[in-house]
């Protein structure tokens, strides 16, 4: 599980809330193909089922012909894992639970994540399954989304298309397409693509991998590789870091680099932080090692702590030693202050102790308090 257990992240207008996973009994695996899809909640709809096993995009291509907006969706078959991935409403939800999803709401927010307590999810144990939800008008595919098995949805009684016998790889295929097209959400203003990404990524299919991998091309859009490189690092596994490593470690551009270090952070069991302390000791670019070391602060605490305070040691850039100072301030736990104590006492480097000792003086821990009373009042820094 990942170490940033509330991550509230704007990535394409998402957020992400985690928390530590129950372990859960297995549930027999869905046939997607045999016409027995299973099929998400839905309401205030005006529903027709539509056979796509012979193909998906010649099918999708002819219901978007059709007078908009309207909505389709479909089964994809995903990792099995513990989540909910559905619109909160925490103003009128006592628990803050999955109240379902009103999909022509342009104000309610889209999260992906898990809540312990209370009766927020219908579905107790962890699905292999969830739906890919298109919304087209005019003749294009202005939404994608992807909900969860939990989560209710209300199609504000729009015609709704029901595709069944969707094979996974043409799924892939077709939200790749929307990815490189130039379609834009015109109630957000943002490239459709940016979704279509996410949705790529929670399948279960061997094209994934490569297809995401294609996204991460330097003659990619800025924001696509950024986006591409989070979800891998998100929902790839072992195979999503090895993409990681081949293509971002070696990208010429210091300003991705910075940007897609965070990915790292999103693997399972830290498996990313070996990855961070290598940007945050070789990488060339001070911008970039500065970042790797504050999100290997923040993902690996306090075991990630000597590694800190030796390249603050150790390092012979001061403006990274001071980025790494803090670094430490964003431990979880205030894990940080008795290394940044030790840093202000011992640090040979005037102005490295500074940035530690005003670093202290911003938290309210009991210890930097007695620390820097000791310096007002006489005691010594060494």
């Amino acid at each position: 599980m990942k170490n940033l257990i509330f991550a509230f992240l704007l990535f394409a207008g998402i957020s992400i809330a985690q928390t530590q996973p129950k372990p859960q009994p297995t549930s027999v695996p869905v046939n997607l193909e045999t016409g027995t899809d299973p099929k998400p909640h839905i309401t205030n709809a005006k529903m027709q089922t539509v056979d796509a096993a012979s193909g998906l995009r010649p099918v999708v291509d002819r219901i978007i012909k059709e007078p908009g907006p309207l909505w389709m969706a479909y089964t994809i078959p995903t990792q099995r894992k513990e989540r909910s991935m559905c619109c909160f409403d925490y103003r009128n939800g006592a628990d803050g639970c999955c109240t379902g999803c009103k999909l022509e709401n342009r104000e309610g927010s889209y999260n992906i994540g898990t809540i312990e307590g209370g009766n927020c999810t219908q579905h107790l144990e962890p699905t292999d399954y969830a739906f890919v939800f298109l919304r087209a008008e005019g003749g294009h595919i202005t939404k994608t989304r992807v909900f969860s098995a939990d989560c209710a949805v209300d199609a504000a009684g729009l015609p709704f298309y029901w595709l069944t016998g969707v094979k996974a790889s043409e799924s892939v295929a077709l939200l790749a397409g929307l990815v490189r097209s130039n379609d834009v959400d015109p109630d957000r203003g943002k490239h459709v693509g940016s979704n279509a990404i996410m949705s790529i990524a929670m399948h279960n299919d061997s094209s994934v991998d490569p297809t995401l991998e294609s996204f991460l091309a330097q003659n990619m859009p800025s924001k696509i590789r950024q986006d591409t490189a989070f979800w891998i690092g998100n929902e790839r596994g072992e195979k999503g870091l090895e993409i990681l490593r081949k293509v971002v470690k070696n990208d010429p551009d210091p300003a991705f680099r910075r940007k897609a270090i965070f990915a790292f952070t999103q693997a399972e069991n830290g498996a990313g932080l070996k990855d961070l302390l290598d940007f945050a000791k070789n990488d060339p670019n001070t911008g970039v090692r500065g970042e790797a070391i504050f999100w290997l602060a923040q993902a690996g605490g306090k075991k990630v702590g000597e590694q800190i305070t030796d390249l603050i040691e150790n390092d012979p850039d001061t403006q990274l030693k001071e980025k790494a100072v803090f670094a430490l301030t964003q431990m979880p736990n205030e894990e940080g202050v008795p290394m940044l104590i030790n840093v202000a006492r011992t640090n040979k480097n005037p102005a490295v102790r500074k940035k530690a000792i005003f670093w202290l003086g911003q938290t309210k821990d009991p210890r930097a308090v007695d620390f820097l009373e000791e310096i007002l009042f006489g005691g010594k820094t060494n």
